[in-house]
């Protein structure tokens, strides 16, 4: 069975190990033979940075690991993503020249095989954060892949698409995956290393492309330290008691179904934090005793976590990084019995689970937690597994580990390679 490492208990986030140097000659004293050795040259690779989730998350951690990386990607929004990569060296592809597709990212899925294609990365060694692309980007650098999931829109097409897709979508996506499957796999295939952010992203990595990944769980990035700030529309309801939702606004985060709950929880409220295709159609099913907010700074996201009675998950994640930011603030998570919340969640000390994710089982979720609430300094312990500085000591370690080694793809795919 693969090995699985998670970031080491901690009671305190350690200090941040020194950062890697730029590439430097190393004395003569060092010199094996007549060769020279010098530190490799990093690049990150990220399939598009174009909105606010865990998997950016993820990317600021690389960047924080290696500063002198530069990041390429197929499409970027500096206003739509975190605003900390406007200081950062990000190389977009030329699809980005077209502006409407950084608002649109959906739409350009069948193109971004072919931008991938055109980012050539001129590094030694490139860490591809992935969940669709990146690990298929033009390069002789050695591949080290941090897997957030295969890509859904090719494997999980249904999921992705929702119960009410486009046909237009729906029949494009379909008609294109063969294809699309085959480039996918072929760019797996060349991958010298993979991780995968939880066990489950681990099951799907082999399922796809026959490769047995590492499990390196991803950090949380919130600063449990900084500023809050209470947002505007819960000071003017008054609100000081909520559970909160944060999530892309897509069709399988079943949001929906959590606004429905709420129809039926009257005397709770509930904030959801968020943008997405589905954010206007949302809007107009949100309760009175529910409030959507989009373009949270992050006093103000430190602010809800620190403040809510529970977050809510009701999706099948990967692994879902906003539970233990949440638990970094003490705050449980009541989640669907499913996927990644199996491993980030421990029933009965930092959340509860529902069966499904339908109305009537999340809000028997809240009234349970109401009946029995969970001890938030335990909840907050936990969280501590997960800090940026353990992650970082891990993938630096899983960098030098592949630059001393030969060049040996983690496996081909099944087909197609």
């Amino acid at each position: 069975m693969p090995h699985v490492f998670l970031p080491h208990e901690l009671t305190a986030d350690p200090p941040v190990p020194p950062l890697m140097p730029r590439p430097v000659a190393v004395p003569a004293a060092h010199r094996v033979g007549r060769e020279q050795h010098v530190a490799p040259r990093i690049a990150i690779a990220h399939d598009y940075l174009t909105q606010m989730g865990g998997a950016e998350r993820v990317v600021l951690s690389l960047a924080r690991a290696f500063p002198t990386a530069p990041i390429y990607t197929t499409l970027y929004d500096p206003g739509s993503t975190f605003p900390e990569f406007r200081q950062m060296d990000v190389r977009a592809s030329p699809l980005d020249r077209v502006a409407p597709l950084r608002k649109h990212y959906r739409a350009a899925l069948p193109l971004l095989p072919f931008a991938a294609r055109s980012m050539r990365i001129d590094a030694d060694i490139v860490i591809a954060s992935s969940s669709g692309w990146a690990h298929g980007f033009s390069t002789d650098a050695k591949r080290l892949v941090y897997c957030h999931t295969p890509a859904r829109w090719l494997y999980v097409t249904d999921d992705f698409l929702g119960d009410r897709p486009s046909p237009i979508a729906a029949g494009a996506l379909r008609m294109l995956s063969p294809a699309l499957r085959r480039w996918d796999r072929r760019a797996a295939g060349r991958a010298d290393r993979y991780l995968a952010n939880s066990a489950v992203a681990q099951g799907r990595v082999r399922d796809c492309y026959g490769i047995d990944a590492t499990v390196l769980a991803p950090p949380y990035r919130v600063d449990v330290k900084g500023d809050r700030v209470q947002p505007e529309a819960l000071r003017r309801r008054g609100w000081s008691d909520f559970h909160l939702v944060v999530s892309r606004l897509l069709p399988y985060k079943h949001v929906d179904q959590v606004l429905a709950a709420w129809r039926n929880l009257p005397s709770e409220h509930l904030v959801v934090v968020g943008t997405g295709p589905l954010a206007d159609e949302l809007r107009r099913q949100a309760p009175p005793n529910a409030v959507m907010l989009d373009g949270v700074p992050d006093a103000e996201l430190r602010w809800l976590y620190a403040n809510a009675t529970a977050l809510i998950g009701a999706s099948h994640e990967d692994f879902g990084l906003t539970v233990i930011e949440a638990a970094a603030f003490g705050t449980p998570t009541l989640a669907l019995r499913a996927g990644g919340y199996l491993e980030s969640i421990v029933e009965g000390r930092t959340g509860y689970f529902f069966e499904e994710s339908v109305a009537a089982d999340i809000a028997n979720a809240v009234l349970r937690h109401r009946d029995q609430p969970l001890s938030r300094l335990r909840v907050s312990d936990h969280a501590a597994r997960f800090s940026e500085a353990s992650f970082i000591e891990q993938i630096r370690a899983a960098v030098a580990e592949l630059a001393a080694s030969g060049c040996r793809p983690a496996a081909r795919a099944r087909s197609g390679a």
